[in-house]
């Protein structure tokens, strides 16, 4: 469900592209290093953006290292952490390991409850370390799963069930900006959800899966029809993000929110940041 919010690089300069990847880096190694080559298999673009816009917001300090990897063996390139970007791993490893046991519970999937189970030690190391969070997401996961049981018509509340795990995941701290974090977490999720919605219409029909938009009634969703949707989302996302008071990156960042967010509706596969493609 993850892997739409990536930067658009035919809009970006080189040096933002440098940066974007030096973060993206940085979540990959925070990753190995804390939770091994299983922990690495789980990278996800949209909490690269995550550990970007948190570090973004309140600058922290960034240690640099230039360092080889698997993905570029003969050549040093630049990765940049944080405490942000640390964050957006435990949400990386939280996330899966609820999805993949969410998964197994609900379709008995034996690949995804499989990694959940490489994962479970980690994730439960996780789960303790944040509670309230790891509950949030739990509830938010049984929640889209009895609305997708129930084949819910609310394609508006369906998708709010995503919102709000994504929303538990954006804020990190109790503070002024925490009500914009959770709006911008809310909406994206929103987005996420429905993009992929979308994106897997044809295959849920034939497979006869629940899909928001199939079980809405509204006849066939075009693609002006979806789009007009999600530019809702994003919308929303969008205000709240310009309402804080981000400096650092922040034309990476609209890259990403105005821009990338749409690659893989307009079926563009930009280079990503690893050199590969993002499909």
């Amino acid at each position: 469900m993850f892997g739409y919010v990536l930067p658009w690089q035919d809009e970006m300069k080189v040096r933002e592209l440098r940066e974007y990847r030096a973060y993206y880096c940085g979540l990959c190694r925070c990753l190995k290093e804390s939770y091994g080559f299983t922990g690495q298999l789980s990278l996800n673009y949209d909490l690269a953006f995550l550990g970007l816009l948190l570090t973004a917001l309140y600058e922290p300090d960034v240690t640099e290292e230039y360092c080889r990897c698997i993905a570029h063996p003969a050549h040093r390139h630049l990765s940049k952490q944080s405490v942000y970007v640390r964050y957006a791993a435990d949400m990386n490893i939280l996330l899966t390991y609820c999805k993949c046991m969410d998964d197994w519970k609900d379709a008995h999937n034996f690949i995804k409850a499989g990694y959940g189970r490489i994962l479970m030690h980690k994730g439960k190391a996780i789960i303790k370390k944040y509670p309230e969070k790891a509950a949030g997401i739990k509830r938010g996961l049984k929640k889209l799963s009895a609305a997708e049981d129930s084949n819910c018509r609310n394609i508006d509340y369906v998708a709010g069930c995503f919102g709000d795990i994504c929303s538990a995941v954006f804020v990190c701290h109790d503070d002024e900006w925490t009500g914009d974090l959770k709006r911008m977490g809310y909406f994206f999720g929103k987005f996420i959800y429905l993009i992929d919605a979308y994106e897997d219409m044809d295959d849920d029909r034939k497979n006869k899966c629940y899909n928001p938009f199939l079980a809405s009634g509204k006849g066939k969703i075009t693609k002006e029809k979806a789009y007009q949707i999600l530019l809702m989302m994003m919308s929303e996302a969008s205000k709240a993000f310009e309402r804080l008071p981000i400096v650092q990156n922040v034309e990476i960042l609209r890259n990403i929110i105005y821009s990338g967010v749409w690659c893989r509706f307009y079926n563009n596969t930009p280079k990503c940041a690893d050199g590969g493609n993002y499909e």
